[in-house]
């Protein structure tokens, strides 16, 4: 069975910022960059997340000066995968997190991000045979559990 891994799949474009940077200055980085989320680091070691979802629920909703700092917000401890684990184990660990973004470690430095999209976008290519396999791979899942 042919098997699809991390790396092959996984953004490289990201974003780290400083956990003193503001939910502002964050906010207009993802912007500029057109990307979900950011990496936070302490002395430029990872130590968070932070995603647009986090900007809806805990900020938002939650009424927050836009001057906070994004440690206050950020998801912590960060949960990572190897870029050599297949989407099939990405995709275990983000449905175990309950999560949509899954940064990527090799050599444990973090050299891109997996989305459920990016998973979404790979099941969905390809031929209808090989659609169907990795439906009934997913069915088969599901009734495992």
């Amino acid at each position: 069975m042919n098997s699809t891994f991390v790396n092959d799949v996984m953004s490289k474009n990201l974003l780290s910022l400083d956990k003193s940077t503001s939910l502002q200055e964050a906010a207009e980085y993802m912007k500029k960059l057109s990307i979900g989320c950011v990496i936070v680091t302490d002395n430029n070691n990872p130590i968070g997340i932070i995603t647009e979802r986090d900007f809806v629920t805990k900020i938002v909703a939650e009424g927050r000066p836009l001057f906070t700092e994004i440690k206050e917000v950020m998801s912590s401890p960060l949960i990572t995968i190897d870029s050599e684990e297949t989407i099939w184990e990405a995709s275990e660990l983000m449905k175990e997190k309950l999560i949509h973004k899954l940064p990527v470690k090799k050599n444990d430095k973090i050299v891109g991000i997996i989305t459920t999209t990016d998973i979404v976008k790979i099941s969905s290519v390809g031929s209808d045979s090989e659609m169907r396999r990795i439906c009934d791979q997913i069915l088969l899942r599901m009734k495992n559990e």
